[in-house]
């Protein structure tokens, strides 16, 4: 007698689904597409210290949207780890382990984080309309927050009115809008993918 088969639930699409076939091939080159992604708008940047604004977490949010929790968390980590192997992609084209030991560093593990949080939400179709979307990308901006700024405050050795002064209060209006940019962005490419 045989045994029932198990359902398999449908895979859950995220945008780079609904626009190129999955294979593992393609999912090479999106995930290389995240990180060179990163590493392009990590060089577009306000300098401050000590920590600089950059397009990075605009980059992260895209790329976790787009990609999905597993590539999006996937595209971070290589991001990281050629960053630390001394490939100039994080700020100011800087590398080496001392940018991930130094002050920045928790923004980078968050941004990990972070595009896995946006993937898993958009794996569920919250990036497809705009209050969901908004709401998505917001939580990938807090997550970035929750990792950086605890890491800035050992690193500088400083206490928490000092961190919120130089790692959350100039970063809050540029959270906003990057939040808002991607809110726009993910459901207008829905809907074009949509009209093909």
């Amino acid at each position: 007698m045989s045994s029932p088969a198990i359902p398999v639930p449908p895979p859950r699409l995220v945008l780079a689904d609904r626009v190129i076939p999955r294979r593992w091939a393609t999912d090479v080159l999106l995930v290389a597409g995240g990180v060179a992604l990163t590493a392009g708008l990590a060089q577009v940047s306000i300098p401050l210290w000590p920590v600089p604004i950059t397009g990075q977490t605009l980059a992260v949010l895209l790329v976790g949207a787009s990609l999905g929790t597993v590539r999006g968390a996937v595209s971070m980590i290589v991001y990281a780890l050629i960053g630390v192997l001394g490939v100039p992609v994080f700020s100011d084209a800087a590398s080496g382990a001392g940018v991930l030991l130094g002050p920045t560093g928790g923004y980078i593990i968050g941004f990990i984080a972070s595009a896995a949080l946006v993937g898993w939400l958009s794996e569920r179709a919250w990036d497809r309309r705009l209050l969901k979307a908004a709401a998505t990308f917001l939580a990938g901006t807090v997550v970035t927050f929750a990792f950086g700024l605890p890491w800035l405050a050992v690193a500088l050795r400083i206490d928490l009115p000092t961190t919120l002064q130089f790692g959350l209060y100039p970063f809050l209006l540029g959270g906003l809008i990057k939040a808002a940019v991607a809110a726009a962005l993910l459901p207008a490419a829905w809907k074009l993918t949509a009209r093909r």
